[in-house]
C-alpha cells in the first residue's frame, strides 16, 4: 500500500463511550494515515456509528482521546469542521429546505467554500431541477446523493461516510467510487463504515473489524488476500483413493463420489503439482471473498459476549 504521507490523521486511543448500562465503544486504539482509504466493517451494534460520531464531535468519550489532524475531536471540533467531510444517514435532512438550499446552509456552517459543489452534482445526476424542489419529496437515493455531496463539496482533507452506499442504484455507487478514488489520488483521506464487504474489498488500502465495540484486528487488503483460503472442486477420472495427506495446504476435504471439494491455504503450486501426479478429469478454483474472512472473525463460536451495544 503507498502512502502520501506516514502521519495519522485519525489518532485513536483508548477511546470509550458507554451510554448508560449499555456497550458504546470499548479501549480502542486505531491510526488512520493520509491519502488511504479506510473501512470501519462490523455488523449492526457494534460501534461503527458511533466511533464515526465522536471522531465528528456529536459524542464526547467517556475515556481516551480522538485526535482528527493532531486536534481533539471533542474540544476543537470547530476547528475541525472546516477540514472534514461529513456524511451521516439521510434521517437528520431539514426537510423544508430545497436541495440548494441544503447545500448552501451546510456549506455556511463552516464557512467554506463549495468548489466542487456543480462537478459532484453531475456526477450524481443532481440536476437543477431536483435541487430546487423541497428535500422531503426526495426519495432516499436522492437525499443520500445530496448527503454526499455536502460532505465533498468543499474538498476537505478527510472525508468520513457512514453507509455511503445506502439507498443508491448500482450505478450511482460506480460514481461515487470513482469520486472516491479521485480524493485519494489527491491525498485526501477516507474513512468509511459499511458492511458491504464487496465495495470494502474493492476500495480499501486497509480495513477494521469491530465487534462488540471492541476492534478485532487491522489488514491491509493485500494481506488479507494473501492468507486467503480457497475453494476448488475436483472431478478424478477414476474411483481412485485420495487422501488429504497427500495434498499440501488442505484443511478440508469433502467427497461425493467421483466429485472431491476441498479448502485449501498455501502455495497454489505446490498443490498443482500434487494433483499432477493423479488422474483427474477436471478442477474448479473458487475465489473466497472478504466476506468470508469477516465471517471467521463473527462465527457465534469465535467469541463470547452479552450482545448489548449501540450502533
Amino acid at each position: 500500500m503507498k502512502m502520501t504521507s506516514p502521519r495519522p490523521v485519525i489518532s485513536l486511543k483508548g477511546l470509550t463511550k458507554h451510554y448508560g448500562r449499555f456497550r458504546g465503544v470499548e479501549e480502542l486504539d486505531l491510526e488512520v494515515y493520509a491519502g488511504e482509504i479506510f473501512g470501519f466493517l462490523g455488523p449492526n451494534g457494534a460501534g461503527k456509528t458511533t466511533t464515526i460520531r465522536i471522531l465528528n464531535g456529536l459524542l464526547r468519550p467517556n475515556r481516551g482521546s480522538a485526535l482528527i489532524l493532531g486536534l481533539d475531536s471533542w474540544k476543537d471540533s470547530v476547528l475541525i469542521a472546516s477540514k472534514v467531510g461529513y456524511q451521516p444517514d439521510v434521517g437528520g435532512i431539514y426537510g423544508e429546505m430545497t436541495g440548494h438550499e441544503f447545500l448552501d446552509y451546510m456549506g455556511g456552517l463552516d464557512g467554506t467554500a463549495s468548489v466542487l459543489r456543480s462537478e459532484l452534482c453531475d456526477l450524481l445526476a443532481l440536476n437543477d431541477r431536483d435541487l430546487g424542489r423541497g428535500i422531503k419529496g426526495y426519495s432516499k437515493g436522492m437525499r443520500q446523493k445530496l448527503m454526499i455531496v455536502q460532505a465533498l463539496q468543499h474538498d476537505p482533507d478527510l472525508v468520513m461516510m457512514d453507509e455511503p452506499t445506502e439507498g443508491l442504484d448500482p450505478l450511482m455507487q460506480e460514481a461515487l467510487f470513482q469520486i472516491l478514488l479521485s480524493f485519494r489520488a489527491k491525498g485526501r483521506t477516507i474513512f468509511f463504515s459499511s458492511h458491504i464487504l464487496s465495495e470494502v474489498e474493492r476500495l480499501c488500502d486497509r480495513v477494521g473489524f469491530i465487534r462488540e465495540g471492541k476492534l478485532v484486528a487491522v489488514e491491509e487488503i493485500e494481506e488479507l488476500r494473501s492468507k486467503r483460503r480457497r475453494k476448488l472442486v475436483i472431478t478424478l477420472a477414476t474411483d481412485q483413493e485420495l487422501s488429504p495427506l497427500e495434498l499440501p495446504g488442505v484443511i478440508n476435504m469433502t467427497r461425493e463420489g467421483r466429485q472431491v471439494r476441498m479448502l485449501f491455504q498455501g502455495e497454489t503450486n505446490r498443490l498443482l503439482r500434487a494433483l499432477a501426479q493423479l488422474n483427474v478429469e477436471d478442477f474448479t478454483f473458487e475465489q473466497l471473498h472478504l466476506e468470508d474472512i469477516f465471517l471467521e472473525y463473527y462465527r457465534p463460536e469465535a467469541h463470547k459476549g452479552d450482545g448489548k451495544g449501540l450502533p
